[in-house]
């Protein structure tokens, strides 16, 4: 089969087009102008291009925009434990002010020792006057949860939701990838129909001086001559149309991956086309590895883990939190006092406080089961994404195994077509076919090699495609 796909895909004509007209049968007279007869068909790609490897697509594909957005999704959750951690670690502050105070004249009632009763005490109202006075702070406050279950329990929830946004972004990163292996192959399959639709234009070329020759040793009519031309024509028509499918297979790659759009990429020849193709795994072990390595089910059971932790930081208002606090001040209507001498203006404040939250209108209860709900439907999501995950591998591992079949048939198909091509030309030849033989003998023969080549691509592009339904693209990145 190795012979038939390489003799198909990448030579420039089949070994059963390579023969002329005998030389019994060629004119006597010079032949036609050279005006009259079409030139051969254009090079596939007359621009200088940029080659690129399967590997190194499916490189760039895993940095495709994409995939770099999950990894920033990834930095966002990263940051949000060091803000989750921050809480827990101990908070000191430090403040400083200066300022100055004006009171204005004003009355008030005091109380005051009565003069004529000894031990006894009057009231009276005194008026003071305005005045004022400056003020200064210097401090330092230090606090320190000892115990807070929500506060510990966010943290931990921060953890898991970040290794769900990695296991995420490994899930894009493998998309990206498929992505970018599609439109490689799709971009290799345009450039081998290309070499295939060019061997098809030689043929036809071919033909047409056949039928050149024949027609003016008077063995066939001019129609002859005229239906192989106008062969020739629909041949270069749709050389001419792919040629403007290359473009587009071009710059789908090239955007996907993240290059300018209108760098003309050409797509290196991975081997495919020169090796048999490996049988397809187990449908067992396709299914076991999809369960244990899809990146998808892990975010999804880590999230699950998250509900479930947002269910216990809404219970932890049912326990007391335990914090300590201290602070260093100094305070006084002095400057050179508060700042310059440590003697004066000291105050120490230390102390434990315990908030316990006895009654807050049945907000907790609330609050937990709405936590549940969160947690059931994360829980429907995973159970739903299993399903769908497992019929993935299943479809793909079928379909990979039908194009394998195919392609086998395909190139069945190829040798049978190049036998009956073979056979047309020596009829006409002989004076026995018709240029409208041989036409439907080449068309055959090009649709055998095409369609090889589409089934052959078509494996390959299963055979990725069952990879990343397994998880089993870039295994090492799912750890």
């Amino acid at each position: 089969m190795n012979a038939l796909i390489v003799s198909a895909l990448l030579a420039a004509a089949p070994a059963a087009a390579q023969d002329s007209a005998p030389a019994a049968t060629q004119p006597a007279t010079p032949a036609p102008a050279p005006a009259a007869t079409p030139a051969t068909a254009p090079a596939v790609a007359p621009e200088a291009t940029s080659p690129i490897t399967l590997d190194e697509v499916r490189s760039l594909g895993r940095r495709n925009t994409n995939a770099l957005q999950a990894l920033l999704d990834v930095e966002t959750a990263e940051a949000d434990v060091g803000v989750s951690r921050s809480a827990l670690l101990p908070q000191l502050s430090f403040n400083a002010s200066a300022g100055k105070l004006w009171q204005g004249r004003r009355r008030a009632v005091v109380t005051v020792p009565n003069p004529t009763a000894p031990g006894t005490f009057v009231t009276q109202e005194v008026e003071t006057p305005s005045n004022d006075f400056e003020q200064y702070d210097l401090g330092l406050s230090l606090s320190q949860i000892l115990y807070d279950r929500a506060r510990f329990k966010q943290l931990e929830q921060s953890g898991v939701l970040r290794d769900a946004e990695k296991s995420q972004a490994v899930e894009e990163a493998d998309t990206s990838e498929l992505e970018a292996i599609r439109r490689f192959f799709a971009l290799f399959r345009t450039q081998a129909s290309l070499q295939v639709l060019e061997a098809t234009v030689k043929r036809s070329e071919e033909q047409l001086e056949r039928a050149r020759a024949l027609f003016q040793a008077g063995r066939v009519g001019k129609n002859e001559e005229i239906t192989a031309l106008v062969n020739l024509g629909n041949d270069r028509i749709t050389f001419t149309e792919t040629l403007a499918q290359l473009v587009t297979d071009q710059t789908n790659l090239a955007i996907w991956l993240a290059r300018p759009g209108t760098e003309p990429l050409l797509a290196v020849d991975p081997g495919v086309l020169t090796q048999e193709p490996a049988p397809a795994p187990g449908m067992d072990i396709a299914l076991a590895q999809a369960r244990e390595r899809r990146p998808l089910l892990q975010a999804l059971q880590l999230q699950v883990r998250s509900a479930e932790l947002q269910r216990a930081i809404a219970r932890a208002d049912y326990i007391p939190r335990l914090a300590a606090q201290g602070s260093y001040s100094r305070q006084g209507p002095d400057a050179e006092d508060v700042f310059t001498e440590p003697r004066l203006q000291n105050n120490f404040t230390a102390g434990v406080n315990l908030t316990w939250n006895l009654f807050n209108g049945f907000a907790t209860g609330a609050q937990t089961r709405r936590a549940e709900a969160a947690i059931r439907r994360a829980q429907l999501v995973l159970e739903q994404s299993a399903r769908e995950i497992e019929a993935n591998v299943r479809q793909a591992h079928r379909s990979l195994l039908a194009q394998l079949e195919a392609a086998r048939l395909a190139a069945d198909n190829r040798e049978a077509a190049v036998q009956g091509l073979r056979l047309a030309e020596e009829r006409f030849r002989a004076g026995a076919g018709s240029t409208l033989e041989v036409r439907d003998a080449q068309l055959s023969l090009t649709r055998a090699e095409l369609s090889l080549l589409e089934n052959r691509i078509d494996v390959e592009i299963a055979r990725f495609t069952l990879m990343r339904a397994m998880g089993a693209l870039s295994p090492g990145e799912t750890k």
